[in-house]
Parts: structure tokens; C-alpha cells; sequence
């Protein structure tokens, strides 16, 4: 099953006079990277919110945004009275003005406001961590969907390779030919006597160095292998890319023992829809 490191979520609740959102956003990365935006008065959840990331989000860089708008009259930001009135006191003192402006200038001043830390209920709690499991379900989902679309976008291209595969392998028995002409055209132009026993043997030499039997049959074995590895429950991007990797090499060895024009360009084809392969890779969990 191909999964997706690219995925969104979002989540909305309403407690008591909060409306509480939370929103998830994932990206491609080799393990767990998260950033957390939280409201302070739920720094105390985040190692809760951490082990539900780490049993349903296997890795990718995960950005976590909590907001709270609070729709009630009360604030958790109140003025400190005796504070205040020591600055109004002291600035009387020094300067008898309206008091209009003096309270102005004494509730910017240090300690004029003071923020009591609201104490989390447990009903609060089960809340939003009930919330952010759900949203966390989201982004699987979303990520799975966009697997869905690589997943069709990797038949598409591992097709493309198998028929360039089968071109190679009609074209192959031509190439040979063609460098045995190649050879014999060199050694008539050099007007010499050969051992013609000799000669068949290093012929036979020359073109077994050339000889892309066994590439071929590696290369298809690799293609069904990626295929079978994308039919599998489990994610297994990694496994994916030494596959891919392996492909490279069998499709590079090709294109240096090609040594025909037609070949070549085979290989050049079969490049371009592995690179294309590779960088979906990439985003693959």
C-alpha cells in the first residue's frame, strides 16, 4: 500500500464557551519532526498529544496548531488593584494631574496586569484529546487518498519501463550484429593475417563484455518486485527506494555496454521515467 507523507487535517469543537481548533499539517521527512503551536494553558498535553502522533504517524515533518477562541465574558487577565494604586500614589507625587491620565500611564507599567493560569478540567482534557485523535484520522485518510494517486502514477511508470525493457530485448540480437560488423569492418581495413581460431575467441570475448542478458533479467525482476512490494499492507517507502536504486544501476550498466545508437536511447527513455519514479518517492511514508 503506498501512503503519502503529504497530508491535512483540521478538527472543531465547542467546550463550554471555548471553541477549540485544531488543525495538522504533514510533510515529507526521513523521521518525526514536530512543531508544536499551542495555547499555553495546554503545554501540559503536548507529551499526550505526542504519543498519539508517534502510534498513527509512522514519520514526516508534522507542524501541530491548537487555537482557542473564547467566546464568554470572563478573562484570565485582570487587573491588579493595589498595584495600580501605588502607582497612581507615587505618580500623584510627583505630578498632581488628572487622574484620567495618570491611570493611563499606571496600568502600562509593570505588574498593573496579571494573568491567572486557568486550571485545565478533566472534561477539558478528554476533549480536545478526543478531538486531535479524530483530526489525527484525518491526515491518514488524506494521506492515504494522495497515495492512491502516486500508487496509479507508479503502474503508469513502471509500464513504461517494462515496455522500454521488452524494446531493449527486440533490439539486443540487431546490436550484436551490428558490433560483429564493427568488428570484423576494423580488421579487414587492417589488411593483416588473423588466426581466425583466434579471432572467434576473442570475439566471443569482446561480446560477452557486452552481453546485457543478465541486466535485462535483474531489471525485470526489480520491476515485479516493486510492484509486489506496492501491493503490501504495510508502507514501505524505504524498501521502495533501494529498489529503485537497484533499477538505476542495472539501467546504467545497459547504457554502458549499449554501444548502439538505438539502445542508447532506450536507456535515456528508461532514465526519465525512473528519475520521475524517484522523486515520488520522495513523498512515499
Amino acid at each position: 500500500m503506498i501512503v503519502s507523507m503529504t497530508g491535512f487535517g483540521k478538527g472543531e469543537t465547542q467546550f463550554q464557551h471555548k471553541k477549540i481548533t485544531v488543525e495538522l499539517r504533514t510533510l515529507n521527512s526521513k523521521n518525526i519532526d514536530l512543531n508544536f503551536r499551542t495555547p499555553h494553558c495546554y503545554r501540559e498535553l503536548e507529551p499526550l498529544l505526542r504519543n498519539q502522533i508517534n502510534s498513527k504517524l509512522t514519520r514526516g515533518k508534522i507542524d501541530v496548531s491548537i487555537f482557542v477562541d473564547n467566546s464568554g465574558t470572563e478573562s484570565a487577565t485582570i487587573l491588579n488593584r493595589q498595584v495600580i494604586q501605588a502607582y497612581l500614589e507615587q505618580l500623584k507625587d510627583i505630578h498632581n494631574g488628572d487622574t484620567t491620565e495618570l491611570l493611563k500611564m499606571a496600568v502600562r507599567l509593570p505588574d498593573a496586569l496579571k494573568t491567572e493560569k486557568e486550571a485545565l478540567s478533566e472534561a477539558e482534557k478528554e476533549t480536545l484529546l478526543a478531538l486531535f485523535s479524530t483530526t489525527l484520522d484525518k491526515v491518514n485518510q488524506h494521506r492515504q487518498d494522495e497515495g492512491k494517486a502516486l500508487a496509479i502514477d507508479f503502474e503508469k511508470r513502471l509500464t513504461n519501463l517494462a515496455q522500454l525493457l521488452k524494446d531493449a530485448i527486440e533490439i539486443d540480437p540487431e546490436r550484436k550484429i551490428k558490433v560483429t560488423e564493427k568488428l570484423n569492418s576494423a580488421l579487414d581495413q587492417l589488411a593483416i593475417d588473423v588466426d581466425q581460431n583466434r579471432l572467434e575467441q576473442e570475439l566471443i570475448y569482446y561480446l560477452e563484455k557486452y552481453d546485457i542478458t543478465e541486466e535485462k533479467v535483474r531489471l525485470a525482476n526489480h520491476i515485479d518486485y516493486f510492484k509486489e512490494i506496492m501491493a503490501q499492507d504495510q508502507a514501505n517507502g524505504k524498501k521502495l527506494g533501494f529498489i529503485a536504486q537497484e533499477m538505476g544501476r542495472e539501467i546504467n550498466t545497459i547504457g554502458s555496454k549499449a554501444n548502439h545508437a538505438g539502445l542508447q536511447k532506450i536507456v535515456v527513455q528508461m532514465k526519465d521515467e525512473l528519475e520521475k519514479i524517484k522523486e515520488q518517492l520522495l513523498n512515499v511514508l
